[in-house]
């Protein structure tokens, strides 16, 4: 079904969020410069968590079926037979969630980690029977619904008369208050940290390592007004906003990390960033510094070999290609070097398999 189609879907999302497990895939569109698609969707019909090794189904309203098994297993059982779509849309219901770093662990990938977030599952997916997608380019809002929800309470038509009762313009936004970032370690801290690193890579231990840390922040205001100040001062193509009844996730990120369309796998890796600049002329020569970068070059094509190999554990031997490397593309606030690894997915394989 067709609804009214504004460029800017804050008010769409407003609308629905105080619904169960609410989510918003956001193209960042206009101000991101490559975003196509939004979703948004809310109260699905099944959830799936895991933490420790635990997989816990839930149907809406029901008590947890937990498990041991392999959460992505458990998933594909659950999605079933994905085959029906509405048009060429990108979605047309299923699931949408987070798989956190530390899910690795439980899939036997790592050691038990150190310091977790209380209260968070290492993974978290909602199969949703309804969505709102709404296509920048062709200027269309399409509520599209599977029909696997075999509830009778018709919560899908409830959130249907929500959204036609929207009116245009934005939602209002005030300005987030109270910020204050505490980081993970000192400066002295990290660079030990990093002369361990370097000595680790000299003597052959390791050639890679992500070297992170956390930040905390206090704010008074809610994740919603937050996100509203992340989309407008950094506009990124894949956007998200992510609320469970835990805590909210909040990204805005350039890159894409997997895509599978028609079999094709893609990653399209980052490694290299410049911030833009202050005049045309600035910009243009941070770009070009960014372009002939010895050390940042080196950097995207580790990133590139490492995908590579990583693809063709589940692609058709041969297959692999990188049709793009050394891509400067621009986004609102930084310049980055993108490539592209692509490869054909073996028979028998789908989108678990390539997680």
């Amino acid at each position: 079904m067709r609804l009214p189609y504004w460029p800017d879907n804050r008010q769409y999302y407003a609308c629905v969020r105080d619904l169960p497990w609410p989510v918003w895939l956001d193209s960042g569109f206009p101000e991101s410069g490559s975003g196509r698609y939004d979703i948004i969707a809310a109260d699905p019909y099944l959830t799936l968590s895991c933490n420790e090794g635990v997989s816990s189904v839930r149907a809406a309203g029901g008590d947890p079926l937990e498990s041991g098994e392999d959460p992505l297993l458990v998933l594909r059982r659950l999605l079933g037979d994905r085959s029906a779509a509405v048009g060429d849309l990108p979605f047309s219901g299923g699931a949408i969630g987070f798989l956190g770093y530390d899910l690795a662990r439980s899939l036997g990938g790592g050691p038990p980690a150190r310091e977790g977030l209380d209260g968070w599952p290492e993974m978290a997916v909602g199969l949703y029977d309804w969505a709102l997608v709404i296509d920048h380019a062709r200027r269309r809002s399409q509520f599209v619904r599977h029909g696997r929800d075999t509830r009778n309470d018709n919560g899908w038509q409830s959130a249907l008369r929500r959204l036609l009762a929207v009116s245009a313009g934005p939602a209002s936004a005030t300005p987030v208050d109270g910020v204050l970032v505490d980081a993970g370690m000192s400066s002295d801290a990290y660079a030990r940290g990093f002369d361990r690193i370097k000595h680790y890579i000299r003597e052959g231990d390791c050639y890679q390592v992500n070297f992170a840390q956390r930040f905390r922040a206090t704010l008074r205001d809610d994740a919603w007004t937050l996100y509203q100040r992340m989309r407008r001062e950094n506009p990124s193509p894949y956007g998200a906003l992510l609320e469970y009844p835990f805590g909210q996730v909040l990204s805005s990120s350039p890159e894409q990390f997997l895509s599978l369309r028609d079999g094709v796998a893609q990653t399209r890796p980052i490694k290299g960033t410049r911030p833009r600049g202050e005049s045309a002329g600035q910009d243009l020569a941070l770009r070009a510094e960014l372009l002939s970068s010895e050390k940042d070059r080196a950097e995207n094509v580790m990133i590139v070999d490492l995908l590579r190999n990583d693809l063709g554990k589940v692609c058709e031997p041969g297959s692999i290609e990188v049709p793009e490397l050394f891509r400067v593309e621009s986004f609102a606030t930084v310049h980055h070097l993108v490539s592209t690894v692509t490869g054909r997915l073996q028979a028998g394989r789908d989108a678990l398999d390539l997680i």
